[in-house]
């Protein structure tokens, strides 16, 4: 037998994958604490060993290596579950692995950014090294024929499953070695060779004649098959030299094999005719075998056998039986029996496959959790709005009316009732006016610093497709990469997104300054220290009698208010902390239907958990407007009954009283505002980390190109694609007739806020004036800043329809940079642009 034909490797490029790995994941589990993320960069700096370690164990071209890069598979598997695998700008680089090129290596090579090319490149090189760790095997061992046998059939299903996967993975022009032909041809050629291995097999394990041509018919036929798909013009070109003339002396030295065996029935059948005319044309498939190989030895122990055995047969006709020798061409075949075929995909592949990234789940569970999160968040929000609004209603009433300061015994010292010196010194504690005026002074700032990210982000982009424009304006349809405008449609959406976000929130700003305008005096005033206040206020017109029946039905109805102050402030506290873990039940849905519908699951114990606290909102609210109403009636029987009402005094605390309301709201909104930009920030980073590493693809490509394009005219024509050889005749009739022996086979060629709704942050989107800024829970930041997951909503949680990323580009012909393996990043123009 000649020996079998090992799949050339496509040849890899290195790329640096810590960097865009680490911001991807980052944007995806961007509420993860400081040890998870510690975590999650340990894995992804053991992935960047794992794929050094495995895209040059493919050259190793042993059984041992296969161990390696099958793991290296498994947890490219394993990670595009856990991330949105068309979301990671990583140009991987594959050169074709039939390309010859020039004596400095191929030139024909195709990067994507697509981490489902990266697998589907990995695989290509998993089933060429299969075939040639099989071709490396003693085929005179039971081992060895066990061992190649498995890793043919295995290789040849890893081809099969390409040909469905490639044109996903690859949504433009594959490089050669990954068409759909040239995976047809290998696919068939692994099958062909497994059965060619089988035969061998069967042929040292004594197996009977009549099951050894069975299988040499099956596998002439396959190679008959091999040899008509490599034809094909599309693909003729690819194969190495001696390729089709081997593929082709095999098919005829399995269709010699067959007869041979056959006319062994005979012989055992005293069949002694038909035995010769299959001798016969034996002999002359012998001759054409090892004419068409090239190797004159080529099945000479067969070969010699048949001669031999005609010799024998003849004479034997001669003497004693006397038979009519048929023509071949009457004789049935013998059948056919088919052992190889392609195996199916294990998965995982390794043996002992262990996933790096075990702490990451899987990304469909993270937003489905992150998406719950937020629909509770938003409910929660909700109702402490209806509370804190409630309150503040109540606050607003209270100050109209002067109380509780006016059924209050004024204090000595400072000149104001109990309730008021408590409130200034409240203010006082806190920092008072400058405490505000700190916090409103900082906040240009912040936003000045989040525009001057964006606007850099927009520049990247702006300038990238300005360079393509111009060079697709240069050259024409020779520019054949996908145009920027088409790739960035989505960076540009959610960059739009952000826009609207800072022009938001700079209206949120102007409300909270307006405000602090209106009450500066009254919160001045409350920042004194209490001899200050007592100078500021004017003369009282005199007391109030502290027994009057009045001013007893206003103190009751003041310690209610507080009472009903203090419910609400548990109730707030039981809605913040309000949790609930649906990652079980998310995952029992997924692993029983393989999708998870959240809005139904988290709905459901939504409603569970916080329906109690629900309804306490509700009869808290509905308690407030009795107690309003007997306020009111109680404080007109007190204006009627002691006629202190409406002095100047009276008329100052009411301000005090509105002024700390208003302190109390604006501290709380420049807190949350100044979180807002914070973490606004964090997540402008991430999306001009995201811009950086497409940037970068896209200038890598450019470069590739455009050397391409300049070398181009330099090089040769292809020459001329020779005449196709006729097909060799098939025992099963699927070729047609073996030209005379010794005839030349004809060459081979040559090769709404501007935070989402339920955040509640600034105006217009669901705010009011009196509250720009209600935060309450702290969710985890939406993913409306994460520029290819959800955006912002509410009562949209669906996936589908929402802005993904940008599919995958077509990233020509470039290769990896260094520059960008060692962190080389266009956050600043890149030269050259």
């Amino acid at each position: 037998m000649s020996k079998l034909l090992g799949v050339p490797l496509k040849k890899p490029s290195e790329v640096d994958v810590v960097k865009p790995l680490n911001n991807l994941i980052q944007s995806t589990y961007n509420g993860a604490t400081a040890e998870e993320k510690s975590q999650y960069a340990e894995a992804v700096n053991d992935f960047s060993k794992q794929r050094n370690t495995a895209i040059w164990k493919f050259f190793e071209k042993y059984e041992a290596s296969l161990e390696t890069v099958y793991a290296y598979y498994d947890q490219i598997c394993a990670l595009e579950t856990k991330i949105s695998a068309n979301e990671l700008q990583i140009p991987f680089k594959w050169k074709d692995a039939f390309d010859k090129g020039s004596i400095f290596g191929g030139k024909i090579s195709l990067t994507h950014t697509s981490l489902l090319y990266e697998k589907v490149c990995v695989l290509f090189n998993i089933a060429a090294l299969q075939s040639s760790v099989a071709v490396s095997q003693p085929l005179d061992t039971d081992e060895g024929l066990k061992l190649a046998i498995k890793l043919l059939q295995q290789s040849a299903g890893i081809y099969q499953y390409l040909k469905g996967a490639t044109p996903a993975a690859v949504p433009s022009e594959p490089t050669p070695d990954l068409s759909q032909d040239t995976l047809t041809v290998l696919q068939a050629l692994m099958v062909a060779q497994a059965q060619e291995v089988f035969i061998l097999k069967a042929i040292k394990d004594n197996m009977k004649d009549q099951i050894i041509a069975k299988l040499c018919c099956q596998g002439e036929e396959f190679y008959a098959d091999v040899l008509r798909a490599m034809q094909k013009e599309s693909v003729r070109n690819l194969w190495e030299k001696e390729w089709i003339p081997t593929i082709a002396g095999k098919q005829a030295g399995f269709h010699a094999l067959t007869q041979l065996y056959q006319s062994l029935v005979c012989r055992s059948t005293k069949k002694v005719g038909e035995e010769i005319a299959r001798l016969r044309n034996a002999i002359e498939l012998f001759k054409a075998a090892q004419t068409r190989g090239g190797n004159e030895t080529y099945l000479d122990e067969y070969f010699s056998r048949a001669k031999r055995n005609l010799a024998e047969s003849t004479k034997d006709n001669e003497f004693i039986y006397n038979e009519i020798i048929p023509e071949i061409s009457t004789l049935a075949s013998p059948g056919k029996a088919q052992l190889a075929k392609p195996l199916p995909m294990a998965a995982p592949m390794a043996g002992n496959f262990k996933d790096i990234f075990t702490n990451l789940v899987p990304v469909e569970l993270h937003r489905a959790l992150t998406a719950s999160d937020m629909r509770k968040n938003e409910i929660v929000n909700a109702e402490i709005m209806k509370l804190r609004e409630a309150t503040q209603t109540l606050n607003a009433v209270l100050a109209s009316l002067n109380l509780p300061a006016a059924v209050e015994t004024t204090d000595s010292n400072s000149g104001l009732p109990p309730s008021l010196r408590e409130k200034a010194n409240e203010v006082r504690g806190k920092g008072g006016i400058e405490h505000v005026q700190t916090m409103l002074k900082d906040l240009p700032e912040l936003l000045s610093r989040n525009r001057e990210i964006l606007d850099e982000t927009e520049r990247l982009l702006d300038e990238e497709r300005d360079s393509d424009n111009q060079l697709r304006g240069q050259f024409k349809e020779r520019w054949t990469r996908l145009s920027s405008d088409k790739l960035t449609e989505m960076f540009r959406t959610n960059a739009k997104k952000y826009r609207e976000v800072i022009t938001n929130a700079i209206e949120a700003d102007k409300v909270v300054r307006q405000k602090f305008e209106a009450n500066q005096k009254g919160i001045e005033l409350l920042s004194m220290p209490p001899e200050q206040i007592q100078q500021s206020l004017p003369s009282a017109s005199g007391s109030v009698d502290p027994n009057c029946t009045s001013v007893q039905r206003l103190k009751q109805l003041m310690e209610a208010v507080e009472t009903i102050k203090a419910e609400r402030d548990a109730v707030e506290s039981e809605l913040k902390s309000a949790t609930f873990n649906m990652k079980n039940e998310f995952l029992q849905a997924l692993q029983k239907d393989g999708a998870i519908d959240e809005p139904a699951l988290s709905l459901a114990r939504i409603g569970q958990v916080l329906s109690p606290l629900q309804t306490q909102v509700k009869e808290s609210t509905e308690r407030q407007q009795t107690l309003v109403a007997d306020i009111q009636s109680a404080h007109a029987a007190f204006s009627t009954e002691t006629g202190s009402c409406g002095n100047s005094r009276d008329k100052l605390y009411k301000e005090l009283a509105t002024a700390y309301d208003s302190f109390v709201e604006l501290s709380g909104n420049l807190q949350e505002g100044t979180k807002f930009y914070n973490d606004l920030t964090q997540l402008l980073v991430v999306f001009q980390n995201k811009i950086s590493d497409f940037v970068f693809a896209r200038k890598t490509e450019k470069e590739e190109l455009l050397k391409d394009l300049t070398t181009e005219s330099s090089r040769q024509a292809p020459p001329a694609t020779p005449a196709l050889p006729s097909h060799y005749a098939s025992t099963s009739g699927s070729g047609s007739d073996i030209p005379a022996a010794g005839a030349p086979l004809a060459p081979a060629g040559p090769s709404n806020v501007p935070y989402p709704a339920q955040v509640h942050m600034p105006v217009p989107y669901g705010a009011s004036p009196g509250v720009p800024y209600p935060t309450f829970v702290p969710p985890p930041m939406p993913q409306s800043f994460n520029p290819y997951a959800t955006l912002p909503y509410p009562g949209n949680y669906q996936y589908g329809g929402l802005p993904q990323g940008p599919a995958p580009g077509h990233y020509g012909t470039y290769p990896g940079s260094f520059a960008h393996q060692q962190g080389g990043y266009p956050n600043q123009k890149p030269p050259g642009w």
